[in-house]
């Protein structure tokens, strides 16, 4: 069994490498070449964590496997760890054997960002020039620096609940020698494209706030309960998520679903697009939405990629198993 340790993942996995996974392993879900088992998710009763398992299979790219790990909210605070903590194990799709151990915290995080930018790739219009940031923490981070490869932006807003932690976003923005401004939720109808990457339980971003034409990449709901953005917003756009059956039970399909706005129906795999099976965006009109909830098929997909760049480079760590 090969090991990649998580200290190895930043100088092995690239947002390219990672964005070009998520692409094809969503292309490969609405082909039914790939799919999700159910997930496992709970809460342990200690240190207020929550822990579960994602797990899939891919018959198109012979990756099978599962991610082990969850949300340790006093871990930055006590033991100076980011709160997420996960690791991916891989298994021979032919035998059944471990074929490796990977880190899953960076991995994660780049899995992440990167499934918002395949959305903004595929469903913004090409002529967007402001992004909209809803959210300032870690993965916002992430979400802002994939996001901003996608289209010529001008301009990045942000709002966060938590006002100090918009440097978090503007540093990234200035990187990208962007101009960053701080605004309120109504601030939003100045956005082409908004991403929310948000734990909330209740929605901070109202339909009313956003404009025609505008792409919304809702990513922090991942949980029964967990609410980023108002549900009627769900019934005035287009809505395309990961997999339907999560969005619709965890994600942010849910509320909508719930209140009879929307059917199950009316939630459209974002792979479908990808391959050219659905048309996507059809004028520049119209909001498009994309509900990412998070699949283990992700997370397999950009594992199974830093496998094959940790043998090349010779970090990876062989062991008996």
């Amino acid at each position: 069994m090969l090991i990649v340790p998580e200290r190895e993942i930043a100088n092995l996995m690239t947002r390219e490498a990672a964005f070009d996974a998520v692409e094809k392993v969503f292309a490969s879900m609405a082909s039914d070449d790939a799919y999700n088992f159910p997930v496992v998710r709970e809460a342990i009763g200690h240190e207020d964590a929550l822990y579960g398992f994602k797990g899939g299979f891919d018959r198109a790219g012979l990756t099978l496997g599962l991610k082990a790990g969850g949300y340790w909210p006093n871990n930055l605070e006590k033991r100076d760890l980011i709160n997420h903590q996960s690791t991916v194990f891989l298994f021979d799709p032919d035998t059944g054997k471990a074929k490796a151990m990977v880190g899953g915290n960076l991995l994660t995080a780049l899995r992440t960002a990167a499934a918002s930018s395949v959305s903004i790739k595929h469903l913004a219009r090409e002529d967007s020039k402001v992004i909209g940031m809803i959210g300032a923490g870690h993965q916002a981070t992430f979400q802002l620096r994939a996001a901003l490869e996608q289209r010529n932006f001008e301009k990045v807003i942000g709002w966060n609940y938590h006002p100090e932690m918009l440097p978090n976003i503007e540093n990234v923005a200035t990187e990208a020698g962007i101009p960053f401004e701080a605004v309120e939720l109504d601030g939003m109808r100045e956005a082409d494209v908004i991403i929310s990457i948000t734990s909330a339980f209740t929605p901070s971003l109202l339909a009313a706030q956003v404009s025609e034409g505008t792409h919304v990449a809702c990513m922090g709901t991942d949980t029964k309960g967990k609410q980023e953005v108002e549900a009627a917003l769900l019934a005035k756009a287009a809505v395309f998520t990961d997999e339907v059956a999560q969005s619709i039970s965890i994600g942010e399909a849910q509320h909508a679903i719930a209140q009879g706005l929307i059917n199950e129906a009316d939630v459209h795999q974002i792979g479908a697009v990808i391959n050219g099976t659905h048309a996507g965006r059809t004028s520049d009109n119209q909001i498009t939405l994309f509900d990412g909830t998070g699949v283990g098929l992700q997370d397999l997909a950009v594992a199974a990629s830093v496998v094959d760049l940790a043998v090349q480079k010779g970090v990876a760590i062989e062991v008996d198993f």
